[in-house]
């Protein structure tokens, strides 16, 4: 349900059978598209609505996060104009706010101020916090931080040591896979050992040019090896160029059938230059793909060499070639790194992700009660 702003307390009712006494929990996105941290938030609100929890989502409208979460069950979802104030009167009622970007932080540290309204801040990035009296002040005053990743974590003690995180990594994303959509792919692709990519099309962040660098190479002593990036991005149209002169690496854009190729793919490439944590990484784990990933940020969180993926340096297309020859020549060693990694995924569910915010909330509102009547 699409609501207009809000600036009345939405109280659950009292039939709900959700046990929790929390009240009204808000979600506060102002960023544009839909990334992996929108992703994130969306299958948060999924599962937290499954556990009954009365939720209010507050997004930019006319972005996608507001539209795909308008069908969820007990969520009144409010668009804003995207400006601080207006969101922060929409955080008015709600007993507490999550905060799911870096915008939305000012957002909700104006709400505590007009309000009193408490929030919890997830830091998802782990490039530096612009250190500024503003932003120092608005990670202090939250009731709670979640990092997904000790690199994001570092970055927020090096805006104030005295910050303390709960580290809350990303959970996997229930990806399904249609027959015939892989049977098609698997005609096309026929013979092949394919090598998949997903991520934003953006060389600044996720090393793509190294791609298509190692395919370049490749593509003399391992002519079956064809490389498959998912996504779009400010690099698109400098992709298309490249992948034009190169037979063996293919842009598939945008797709909604991203199952379908992660069952599909043979191995799985993350050449990041930096990375807070990589969720897609968890979706490949998931289907079982042996990874090639660079050692930057969070990555080494999810990702042990040799043991469930092979880690490489950044700006390295030597080394993503030769671990990619590695994966194509030794099928023993993909299936080993590839099951490993599975194991790796099945503790990082969405319903795992759920129980953890679950349990913050609740030591945000057992630390208030406290606090009130001390």
């Amino acid at each position: 349900m699409i609501l207009p702003l809000a600036t009345e307390r939405l109280r659950p009712s009292a039939d709900r059978p959700d046990g929790l006494a929390m009240g009204l929990i808000g979600h506060l996105s102002l960023a544009r598209g839909f990334r992996g941290g929108e992703r994130q938030a969306q299958l948060l609100i999924q599962e937290l609505a499954a556990r009954g929890v009365h939720q209010r989502l507050i997004a930019r409208g006319g972005e996608p996060l507001a539209a795909r979460a308008s069908a969820i069950d007990q969520l009144d979802v409010c668009e804003t104009a995207g400006s601080l104030l207006a969101a922060a009167r929409a955080c008015r009622g709600c007993a507490l706010v999550h905060v799911h970007d870096g915008r939305s932080v000012h957002a909700a540290a104006l709400a505590r101020a007009l309000y009193g309204v408490p929030y919890v801040i997830t830091r998802r990035v782990d490039n530096p916090i612009r250190n500024n009296l503003l932003t120092r002040r608005a990670y202090r005053g939250a009731a709670a931080i979640a990092v997904l990743s000790g690199a994001i974590d570092a970055q927020v003690k090096a805006l104030d040591a005295a910050l303390v995180c709960q580290r809350i990594p990303d959970a996997t994303s229930p990806h399904r896979c249609d027959e015939h959509g892989l049977e098609r792919l698997r005609e096309r692709y026929a013979g092949r050992f394919v090598v998949g990519h997903i991520g934003a099309l953006d060389h600044s962040h996720k090393g793509q040019r190294d791609i298509f660098a190692a395919a370049q190479e490749l593509a003399a002593t391992h002519p079956a090896v064809t490389f498959v990036l998912l996504g779009s991005g400010v690099d698109g149209a400098a992709f298309r160029a490249l992948a034009a002169q190169q037979s063996n690496v293919e842009l598939a854009g945008q797709v909604d059938n991203v199952g379908d190729y992660l069952v599909l793919f043979d191995a799985f490439v993350f050449p990041s230059l930096h990375e807070g944590m990589g969720s897609t990484l968890l979706d490949a784990m998931a289907f079982a793909l042996p990874i090639v990933a660079t050692s930057v940020g969070g990555i080494v969180d999810l990702i042990r060499d040799g043991q469930n993926g092979i880690l490489i340096e950044p700006s390295r297309p030597d080394a993503l070639r030769d671990a990619v020859a590695r994966l194509h020549d030794d099928p023993a060693l993909a299936r080993r790194l590839g099951d490993a990694g599975r194991r790796v995924a099945q503790d990082h569910s969405p319903g795992v992700m759920a129980d953890r915010y679950l349990d913050l909330y609740r030591t945000v509102f057992d630390n208030q009660m406290a606090t009130t009547q001390a």
